[in-house]
């Protein structure tokens, strides 16, 4: 059995390499390697916060890693201390999951490649890929020195729909993944949580159990579950649900983050409410952290930036190819739905978050810090988050005011990543994580500047949690990602449960729930029962505002 205290991370017994329990793994990475857009000509557009995105022609990955192995090529700065690094899984649940998760991996690829130029199998790269030599037969394949053959990526692909899964299966990701990590159905969930939590649930458990074991069993240093998932349809939210009670008691060690899209208020799914309402008392129960993202709040982002770039405003200060724009590294209009630079962002916030756990920098943030740093309470574990900047800036010399604007910029309700405005709310805890040409001084600086406008409660006004990474993501020469715990995330909360009871006290399209077995009206009374109690948590906190910050004596020590 493996066990370890919270806060460190599961180690593999060390017969789990002998060879037996690994994957026949084929195929060579292609063409989502090249990162080297400049080098290798490839044209790119931009992703998520203003990530380099292309498509650049395709290239075997083995040749563009030899490639880039001349003499004089490094693998990172010079002088990093050597630490050990620990591996997590990302489980993509449904649609919208596997189609964040596609953009994560490539972007993943992208943000390694530009740093390891040697092509060696290093630490970083393992948190999130294994090495496989495709040449040997059975189960023996792994490589944990060396040179990278093909990365396999640790994820698990859950879909009760084959579409998504199959166009990631086909596409330039294809062998990115281990066919043996993938769990699709046909008839899908009918945007019903009941039959993507009771009868997929019950179906795939042993399935699923099995996938999350071998994705183990392949981890020298096993960390953290990273669950992506939606809260309106049947897939995400049942099945998505359902998979954390599996990995709380099969992993009870192991941390698991939640990345849960909501739904706005003009989802075209009707039955949206119930399902988010479902889900919630799940998450609320089994949950390590939740990082809630508001599709709404991403399509004002895109927006906004889209209506800045076509009447000129930002002017000669950003690159046309840096906003988040499609992917076919040509400016153009944005569709109606914009789902694919949607995604984009929540992949970039996924990097942003892990930096630390894959590169050195002078103040690192593990995983296990941030939910022992920003979650005081067992339930109140919901993180809201913002990424600045949403372009790259064509000056690479950060003056000091642009720097100090990024700062400020993390705060604003235009960069959260749900609908809220933090800075007229209550803090119980909040996280820095930055990354690239940043120093400490600027962070002390800022921190400093900021805190007269923000509110923390009373017994907890330094909370601040700090990071700084040395790599920045690709196409940037600085970034930052704030997680806050926050009672700003108490409105989509109300706002979930008012529409829940609209569609509750008619009974409308409760029957569809009712007739899956094991589902009974008490499961919707027990969850909208769970949410309300969560919110009057939050009211709690926020009637604490007006209360005074107590000067409490410091403690003196006896010479």
């Amino acid at each position: 059995m493996l066990t370890r205290q919270r806060g460190s991370a599961v180690r593999r017994p060390s017969h789990y390499g002998n060879g037996e329990t690994q994957v026949h793994l084929r195929g060579l990475l292609t063409e989502n390697l090249n990162l080297n857009l400049e080098r290798s000509g490839a044209t790119a557009a931009t992703c998520g916060s203003g990530v380099t995105y292309g498509r650049p022609a395709p290239l075997e990955s083995a040749r563009w890693w030899a490639r880039n192995t001349e003499a004089g090529a490094v693998s990172g700065p010079v002088g990093w201390p050597c630490r050990s690094m620990t591996q997590s899984v990302v489980v993509q649940v449904g649609q919208c999951g596997n189609q964040i998760g596609c953009c994560f991996w490539d972007l993943a690829l992208r943000e390694h490649a530009a740093v390891n130029k040697k092509g060696i199998y290093d630490e970083a790269i393992s948190s999130f890929f294994r090495n496989v030599d495709t040449r040997v037969v059975g189960d023996g394949g792994t490589i944990s020195k060396g040179k990278i053959c093909s990365l396999k990526a640790r994820a698990v692909l859950i879909d009760m729909e084959e579409g998504v899964v199959n166009e990631i299966l086909q596409g330039p990701l294809r062998d990115v993944f281990d066919s043996k990590q993938l769990i699709t159905d046909i008839s899908g969930s009918g945007n019903n949580w009941a039959v993507g939590h009771k009868v997929f649930g019950s179906l795939y458990q042993e399935k699923i159990l099995e996938k999350l074991r071998k994705s183990a069993e392949h981890c020298d240093c096993l960390q953290c579950f990273f669950i992506i998932h939606s809260m309106g349809g049947g897939t995400g939210s049942g099945l998505g649900t359902f998979l954390l009670k599996v990995l709380e008691d099969e992993f009870p060690e192991v941390y698991r983050f939640v990345t849960s899209i909501y739904p706005s208020g003009e989802d075209d799914v009707i039955t949206s409410p119930y399902n988010s309402i479902l889900a919630m008392k799940e998450l609320n129960e089994h949950a390590d952290c939740v990082l809630p993202i508001d599709n709404q709040s991403l399509f004002d982002i895109i927006s906004k930036i889209d209506l800045m770039v076509n009447s000129g405003k930002l002017g000669a200060a950003i690159k046309p190819k840096s906003l988040v724009t499609s992917s076919t590294g040509v400016f153009k209009k944005r569709q109606e739905k914009p789902f694919d630079a949607m995604n984009n962002i929540v992949a970039n916030l996924l990097l942003n978050l892990t930096s630390s756990a894959r590169f050195e920098g002078s103040l690192n943030m593990d995983l296990n810090e941030i939910s022992m740093n920003l979650v005081p309470f067992p339930q109140l574990h919901y993180l809201v988050s913002s990424l600045t900047p949403l372009y790259t800036l064509a000056d690479v010399n950060i003056p000091p005011r642009r720097l100090d604007q990024m700062f400020s910029d993390a705060f604003s309700k235009d960069h959260q990543l749900i609908r809220a405005d933090p800075r007229h709310s209550l803090y119980l805890a909040c996280a820095l994580m930055v990354r690239g040409n940043v120093q400490i001084s600027d962070l002390r600086r800022n921190i400093e500047r900021l805190k007269p406008s923000l509110q923390f409660v009373s017994w907890n006004q330094e909370g601040w949690k700090t990071s700084l990474c040395s790599v920045p993501p690709v196409g940037h020469s600085h970034s930052l990602l704030a997680l806050a715990n926050n009672t700003c995330v108490k409105p989509t909360f109300i706002e979930l449960r008012e529409r829940f009871l609209r569609l509750y006290k008619k009974k409308a399209h409760l029957h569809h729930y009712l007739q899956i077995e094991g589902m009974e009206e008490s499961c919707f009374t027990e969850a909208v029962s769970s949410l309300s109690a969560l919110i009057q948590e939050y009211n709690q906190l926020d009637a604490t505002k007006s209360m005074p910050v107590e000067d409490l004596p410091r403690l003196n020590v006896a010479m």
